[in-house]
Formats: structure tokens, C-alpha cells, sequence
């Protein structure tokens, strides 16, 4: 009798608002504790903002969100959103970013803000009025949202807190090149 392989997808989680000024602190090694226990394998970890590279068998992803998101709760005591992609939705979201074929744009002022879910058209309508931000700029597509700030990420106001409440959307937040890492990572997973 041959033995059935679950076939194991590669996804990245990236993780909101930990180790930020000392706040909400979490080694990545107990991160990857945490992983292993909700058995995620080949599990890689980079830099200490909360991104994980990882596979898993399930195609439940927001199931996989709320139980790591549980998992960090009963661990630490405090909530952190949990947003996970699938590497082939990860790669799309690179492909999809209308800010880096142009060459006149410095990369170390592009980021790209990974929402939950769609937002609703009504709140898009709302969110185009808000916008005024002089070289600030942003495009939506689907559930991404790629963020061109010149004057740097700390200065706009197109922040990730910003679309958080405009959209009514969980959401986080990465620059560049953390988003062209964690791409890098996945491939070779």
C-alpha cells in the first residue's frame, strides 16, 4: 500500500505591530516554537519585525491565522494580528506593483501594505477623498496596497494605521525590501 504525502504549500506570515520600541516583545526563536507546535515546517524566520517563511498542509488559511494568533495570546498574553499569504499570492503582489518599473522611484520609499480583506466600495470611495498628500501616493489592488512615500514612511500620513481605519481592515506593513526578502526566502523553501 503506498503511503499518501501531504502535499505542503509555502506561505509567509507576517505578523502586526511586534517587537515595535520594546512593545510586545517575542524572540523569533519562540516564534518558531510556536510554528513548530501548529506543525509548519521548514520554518524561517527574518529580521525581528514578525515575518515567517514557512509550509504547511492546510488550505485553511484564516483557520492557520486565528490559531497562531490564539497561539502568541496564550504564550505572551497580548493579541497580534497575524496575516498569512500563500507564496504564490506573495508573488503576485510583487508582479502587481505598479510603483517598481519606475526607475525615477527610490525603492527604499516603496512599501507594500497587505490588508485582510477586501475592503468594501464604499470605504474605497471615502478613502480616494482623504488622500491630498502632496508626493504621497498609493495604488489598491485587491488586497494590496502599495505605498510611495518620498519624503519616507515615518513622514506620510498614508501609514499603516491610516488604512487600518479608514478601511475598517486589518492590515501590515512592509518596506520593499523586506517584501523582496521574504520572496527570496520562499523560493528557496
Amino acid at each position: 500500500m503506498n503511503a499518501i504525502i501531504p502535499i505542503q504549500t509555502t506561505y509567509i506570515a507576517i505578523l502586526r505591530g511586534i517587537n515595535v520600541g520594546g512593545h510586545r516583545a517575542i524572540k523569533m526563536e519562540q516564534l518558531r516554537v510556536i510554528f513548530t507546535a501548529l506543525h509548519c515546517t521548514h520554518i524561517q524566520t527574518y529580521i525581528q519585525s514578525g515575518n515567517v517563511v514557512f509550509k504547511h498542509e492546510t488550505t485553511d488559511v484564516k483557520h492557520l491565522e486565528n490559531s497562531i494568533s490564539r497561539a502568541i495570546l496564550n504564550a505572551f498574553g497580548f493579541e497580534v494580528p497575524v496575516l498569512i499569504l500563500s507564496l504564490f499570492d506573495w508573488n503576485n503582489a510583487i508582479k502587481n506593483n505598479p510603483y517598481v518599473s519606475d526607475v525615477a522611484l527610490d525603492p527604499i520609499h516603496l512599501h507594500v501594505t497587505f490588508l485582510a480583506q477586501e475592503p468594501t466600495s464604499s470605504l474605497l470611495e471615502i478613502l480616494s477623498l482623504k488622500t491630498e498628500n502632496g508626493s504621497d501616493k498609493f495604488t489598491l489592488i485587491g488586497r494590496t496596497i502599495y505605498v510611495h512615500c518620498p519624503n519616507g514612511y515615518g513622514n506620510t500620513k498614508l501609514n499603516n494605521t491610516f488604512f487600518e481605519k479608514q478601511l475598517n481592515v486589518s492590515a501590515t506593513t512592509r518596506n520593499l525590501k523586506t517584501v523582496l526578502k521574504l520572496q527570496e526566502l520562499g523560493n528557496n523553501t
